[in-house]
Formats: C-alpha cells, structure tokens, sequence
C-alpha cells in the first residue's frame, strides 16, 4: 500500500512514544513493522522549554540543540526497512516548514503532533492546543504541505467535534490522520474510528488498547487502514511481529483485511458492499442518501460495477446476484455454493467487494467529506 511517495509492507506500526520510541527502540521492537512513527521531536525554542520542564517533573522527552541534525540521524538509523514518520512539535510554523523539507528528502512522513495534553504543552499552544485552534491547524497544514511532504496528523478523539476535525484536516490537504481512540476510562473508542471512516477517505491510522489481533481486527473493521501500537510493544516485546505474521495470513485467507462491519450492524460507508437490494426499511437507505444517492441510484450503481465481474452470478442468491450478498465472515449456505459453483475463491470474492465499495464512494454524489 503507498501513501504519497511512502510504501507501507503492512499495515502495522509503531506509535510515537515521547523520548522512548527513536531508532533503537523501532529496531528492538518494531522490525517486522509497515510504519515507524518516531518522536515526539521538539523543534523549536518553545516546545523545547516546555519539553525541560517535563523532564524535571520525571517524564522522558528528546531535547537537542540540533533537532534537525537529530531527525535526520535517527531516521537513517532504523535499519529495519519499514517505513519511518517522525512526529514533531513546534511553537511556531517555520521550524516545521524546515523539518518537513528535511523528511521529505530523506523520503520520510512528518507528523504533525496536535495530540500530547500536558497542561505544559496546552498552554504553550502545542500538541492538543492545536485542537483548540482548528484555524492555525489548517493553515499550518496547508503550510507544510506547501514542501510537498507526506503528512500525518497526530490527532486525540473526543476533544472536538470528530467529523468537523477530519474533514478539517482533509481539507487542508493532509494525507494521513492518526487517531488516539481514547475514552477516558474505557479504552479504545470504535466508534470514534468509524466516524473518523466516514468523515474523510484519507489514509487513517487507529491507535489505542492495540494489545492482541482481535483488539487490531475490530479496530479495522471500523475503517482503520492501519493500526498504531504504543505501550503494548513494551509489554510484549513480540507484539508487532505476532500482529504482522496475524494480520498478513488474515489477508490471505480473507483477501480484505479491513473489511468494514455490515452497514446494519453500525458499518461504515464502505459497508455498502455487502448490502442487500434496498427494497425493505433498514439502515442501508439512511446510509446512501449521506451519500446523495437515491435507492434506484444506489441499486444501478452496484450492477453496473457487477456487470463483467464474477459477481454477477448467482441466480440462486436472495436478490440474484453475488452483488448483493453479505461478507464472506457471515454464514450463508446459499452464497457459498455459488462461489463454489463457479470457482470463486473467499479472497477473491472479497477483494472485488473491495473495490465495490471504492465504486460506490467513487460515484456518490456528495463526496465523504461533505456527507451529512
């Protein structure tokens, strides 16, 4: 998968962890990773300041006289072929038009970081300050990706109004958002993930309480195209390697390993695949009309993508067409045997519902980020 100039070998990554995750952290624990995500690295005179003062009260953080000098070093340290980000703060825009240009070149992703909450940091108008101040997030997006950088967006769920925040960043021209899931006191927010699914098709990033491949699996099938893992890394010092060798032989087997939840059970757009032929009340009629089309619209679009493909079969199926039938994960005797009928493996029947659903977002007629 590419974003911009990046490749990613799977999507896993290494999330940043303030004066813990560098290079050598990345290559202890996240050799097998699709993405490394470096940092936090302070810029300026500003956020360095606030990073000292961190540091007296007892929390790690990188300080450099030379922050520049550092990234590029650290970057060209991890050996381990994965992709590398590096999330960075800053006071103010200039350090980070220069940081971006410098990643570029070492043809790296730099991460805004509009996400760490020490009261330090939002005070100093950092990190989730920037949350805070959607105007300046825009504008210094816009700023940064001036250089032509590929850049991601820290960002934490449930500050702002989730929707309005992605579609922002969108907007603005970023390429990545990356989501802390975060609900105080219960874990990973999902639906937070799902929203974030909706509001933008940016390639999105889902971080918190990833510890095992069911917690990595449930936030995918919310839309993530990737997971971020932070502190499970260092409970588990294999954790990356077990979700890398997980998530490929899921893919293999499933052929579309962040399929989406059915649109019945709270799935996003992309969910549309696997609906039926909108003819009975259910949610799937509230979900296209987000998208501007109309049930006879809707049903046009989906045939008109099975004409030619191998979903076009299935006479026998509820609506008589594999275009119709549900994910591969939900049991159905009769889709099945149509599948065996005409030698359509699982992975092969859910890779053209991958792309069904890219047609259908394709050819709405309000785009994601504009949907109601």
């Amino acid at each position: 998968m590419y974003t911009g100039y990046v490749r990613f070998r799977n999507p896993i990554a290494l999330a940043p962890m303030a004066g813990i995750a560098d290079s050598a952290f990345a290559n202890q624990y996240a050799g097998d990773a699709g993405l490394v995500v470096l940092g936090a690295f302070n810029l300026d005179n500003g956020s360095m300041e606030v990073a000292s003062k961190l540091v007296a009260r007892g929390r790690k953080e990188f300080i450099s006289d030379e922050p520049l000098e550092l990234i590029k070093q650290e970057i060209r340290a991890v050996n381990s072929g994965s992709a590398v980000a590096v999330n960075v703060r800053s006071t103010n825009l200039e350090p980070l038009i220069e940081a971006a240009k410098l990643v570029k070149e070492e043809g790296a992703i730099l991460e805004l970081n509009a996400h760490c909450k020490q009261p330090e940091m939002l005070e100093s108008g950092i990190g989730e300050a920037l949350l805070h101040d959607l105007p300046r997030l825009s504008a210094w997006i816009k700023a940064i990706k001036e250089t032509g950088v590929v850049l991601s967006v820290k960002v934490r769920a449930n500050v702002v109004n989730d929707v309005e925040l992605a579609r922002l960043i969108d907007k603005a021209g970023a390429d990545i958002i990356h989501v802390d899931a975060m609900l105080e006191g219960f874990g990973a927010d999902l639906d937070a993930i799902s929203n974030y699914r909706d509001a933008t098709r940016l390639f999105l990033i889902g971080n918190n309480s990833i510890t095992d491949f069911a917690a990595a699996k449930e936030m995918f099938s919310r839309g993530a195209d990737m997971v971020s893992v932070a502190r499970g890394a260092m409970e588990n010092s294999d954790l990356i390697k077990e979700l890398v060798e997980s998530i490929t032989s899921y893919q293999q087997s499933i052929g579309w390993y962040n399929a989406p939840k059915h649109v019945c059970s709270e799935g996003d757009f992309r969910g549309l695949a696997f609906c039926c032929l909108p003819v009975k009340p259910c949610p799937v009629h509230a979900k296209f009309k987000k998208l501007g089309y109309t049930a006879e619209e809707f049903a046009r679009t989906k045939l008109e993508f099975a004409r030619g493909t191998m979903l076009e079969f299935g006479e026998d199926t509820c609506f008589g067409s594999l275009v119709w039938c549900c994910k591969i994960t939900k049991p159905c005797w009769i889709r099945d045997g149509v599948l065996n009928t005409i030698d359509l493996s699982d992975a092969e029947y859910m890779k053209l519902k991958e792309k069904l659903a890219k047609h259908i977002l394709d050819n709405a007629r309000i785009p994601v980020n504009e949907s109601r």
